[in-house]
């Protein structure tokens, strides 16, 4: 803004409101976007600073204040001028084209094209593949990049492009569940890796003024598509992002962990009642059927009253194929192997960079286990990288990443991942642009001291494997357990379930990866254990391992083991008012909060191999041992580790009958109690096993 500019508005506004405005333009720097415009700086900029000001001045004064109204009406005049500004300049530079691109089996797979007019220059290729729809559909109908970071790209000059995979929305065939990958097809063969390739072929020969260079990227399940797309290896593919990307939907992602059925994401994500993905498409359609609805919105009554998966089962009908599969493959049999998009991680030619989310509910699992894979299969690759930060499903890509739920991280972990990670590895290898010097081998947000740090291999050199031990009268301690007989149990009572939060609601949270634990630690089935007040920090970076010495009255169960942050308890960063006369409890008090830093099921049945379950011997003390998804996470000083357990996470996870069976065709009289016991005595000491960073 020049001084010109600055005194119309001192006169229009008065004096208080250009004060404001010269506090805004002062600290004004350019953004790192290379063709970013000066006045979408200005825009930003403007938010910014007066989202800074509303949060740092005293809110009681500028409320009392007409001044307040004018700053009100200014913060979304402004968004909305930024927004419209990014809109008409992607509509007035690019030119939307829609195309069937012809697979080599003659199936056509509908796809939007945004091209730059721009023909000064030879422009690279993003592409999304996706089940979820390339809409709006029309080539005057743009889709509104500009609400989001991948705006950037349009200003970089990118052809974007967004594609309809095989049998969904308005592209032809048919349509198949995490399509399993074939290493050596011939023909006519087809997978989703060989859909990726002929679409890159025809854009690479057909889309005028490309540069030849292609890049894929997708979050969640197309994720799974970028992981595919890689697997492709066309010439023309130089860097792939699986972002979150769907692995393996029986050990890790989505709908089971370690063989345990997530009944209320498979569910509401198939269902007609829920998100309705199930809901077959018999030919190409523009808008999907919406859906019915659930009967109620306590999904813990609504799933306990459902009682069986059976009775599930009715709520789908038979329509819906994969729901089925998932009801008749009850065990990691070779119809799941199949769909491990591991096996697709051989021989990778582009660049990788996996993306995952720490507190991902959805795919926590599969970033962290694909990235191992393509390590492991790919030795001296020069760039097989991960990026992990403290972010819920998809935050990444989000504006605000500087906080998830009540946890606090100190700045916007979205904003810098975007600059200094996903945009910069695709500037470098599709426009030869920029360096990627910043870009380690694993870089990792560890919460807790909310610091970013880089690592040369994941897990660290210099992790350390620590057993802490459960111990008598709720003790963990880093020493074994010396005494003789000791153990504590619990009744596992499938009619009173666990929760998996406190609180009445329906859709499943993202931010229970990370809520207070304290209503779980009051229950009778949860058992805690906890340290000491920690006397210095503990760093933990890689996966865990808990290893628990039990016995169950019942010839099955289920063991969920809970890692938490327990705050102290005149701690944390939100100052409550008890004596308050309105909300009390806002913001949330945070003194003796339970952090879940990581929580993992195990099938008791899968111990010892997900393709052949065993029965328990009722009474008899045996071993249960598992992997939690990794973590990177500082305990501060001041801090005490806890560890839970108990049988049941409802309505997350479906009901053990506690009878070992064909859980997905218990009937209502299978189910029974069990009595649990974890043993922590000398002969049998249970521990969990964390990967604790050495200084």
């Amino acid at each position: 803004m020049n001084r010109k500019e600055f005194t119309v508005t001192e006169e229009k506004t008065g004096p208080f409101f250009s004060s404001v405005l010269l506090l805004i333009c002062i600290p004004l720097k350019p953004l790192s976007y290379s063709k970013q415009t000066n006045k979408t700086i200005f825009c930003f900029a403007v938010i910014h600073q007066i989202t800074y000001l509303l949060c740092t001045f005293n809110l009681k004064y500028i409320f009392m204040k007409k001044y307040f109204h004018l700053l009100f009406f200014t913060f979304f005049s402004v968004t909305i001028f930024a927004q419209n500004h990014d809109s008409t300049w992607i509509i007035n530079n690019y030119t939307k084209m829609e195309k069937y691109i012809p697979m080599r089996d003659g199936i056509k797979l509908f796809t939007s094209i945004y091209i730059p007019k721009d023909k000064t220059e030879k422009h690279p290729i993003l592409i999304t593949r996706t089940p979820y729809s390339c809409a709006p559909y029309g080539e005057n109908n743009f889709r509104p990049f500009w609400n989001s970071y991948q705006k950037a790209y349009f200003k970089e000059g990118y052809i974007m492009v967004i594609q309809d995979v095989r049998g969904r929305w308005m592209s032809e065939g048919n349509f198949e569940n995490v399509r399993p990958f074939i290493a050596n097809k011939s023909g006519k063969e087809i997978d989703e890796a060989s859909d990726t390739y002929d679409a890159i072929d025809w854009l690479v020969k057909n889309i005028p003024d490309n540069n030849g260079n292609v890049g894929v990227f997708g979050i969640s399940y197309p994720g799974f598509y970028s992981t595919m797309a890689a697997a492709s290896n066309h010439p023309a593919l130089k860097a792939v992002s699986p972002q979150a990307p769907v692995t393996n939907w029986f050990i890790g992602d989505d709908f089971h962990h370690k063989g345990a059925f997530f009944q209320m994401d498979a569910f509401d994500f198939y269902s007609a009642l829920g998100f309705g993905f199930g809901v077959p498409h018999p030919k190409p359609i523009s808008e999907a059927p919406a859906p019915i609805g659930y009967p109620d919105h306590d999904n813990y009554q609504f799933y306990l009253e459902t009682g069986t998966l059976k009775n599930l089962s009715k709520y789908m009908g038979d329509s819906i194929k994969f729901w089925n599969d998932l009801m008749n493959h009850p065990n990691y049999d070779a119809w799941w192997q199949a769909r491990d998009a591991r096996r697709a991680t051989k021989n990778l030619h582009p660049a990788m960079l996996w993306v995952g989310g720490l507190f991902d509910a959805e795919d926590c699992w599969g970033a962290w286990n694909s990235y191992k894979a393509a390590e492991k299969n790919n030795p001296g690759k020069a760039f097989n990288k991960i990026v992990e930060g403290p972010w819920y499903h998809g935050e990444w890509a989000n504006h605000d990443g500087t906080h998830h739920g009540n946890i606090q991280f100190g700045s916007n972990t979205s904003t810098y991942y975007q600059q200094h990670f996903e945009i910069p590895f695709f500037n470098y290898f599709l426009k030869g642009e920029g360096n990627i010097n910043q870009i380690g081998e694993a870089n990792v947000f560890i919460t807790g001291a909310n610091q970013w740090k880089t690592f040369s291999k994941w897990p660290p050199a210099n992790e350390e494997d620590k057993a802490i031990y459960l111990q008598n009268k709720g003790q963990l301690k880093w020493s074994k357990p010396t005494v003789v007989n000791s153990f504590s149990e619990y009744i596992s009572d499938p009619a009173k379930p666990v929760p998996y939060e406190e609180f009445v609601h329906f859709n499943r949270t993202r931010t229970y990866m990370t809520d207070d634990q304290r209503f779980a630690a009051r229950r009778p089935d949860v058992l805690v254990f906890q340290t000491d007040t920690l006397t210095k920090d503990v760093t933990i970076t890689g996966d865990i391992i808990a290893d628990l010495e039990t016995s169950i009255s019942t010839t099955d169960a289920d063991f969920v083991v809970k890692v938490i942050d327990v705050y102290p308890e005149y701690a944390g960063y939100n100052d409550v008012d008890i004596y308050a006369e309105k909300d009390p409890v806002n913001p949330y008090p945070m003194g003796g909060y339970q952090m879940l830093v990581r929580a993992e099921i195990m099938r008791g049945k899968f111990r010892n191999s997900f393709e052949k379950p065993e029965p328990f011997v009722p009474g008899k003390i045996t071993e249960v041992k598992w992997e939690l998804p990794d973590v990177a996470h500082t305990f501060l000083k001041g801090h005490r580790i806890m560890i839970q357990i108990q049988s049941t996470w409802f309505p997350l996870v479906n009901r053990n009958p506690q009878k070992f069976e064909d859980i997905y065709k218990a009937k209502e009289s299978d189910f029974q109690k069990s009595d649990i016991r974890i043993y922590h005595d000398a002969a049998h000491p249970s521990k969990i096993i964390l990967p604790v960073l050495k200084n």
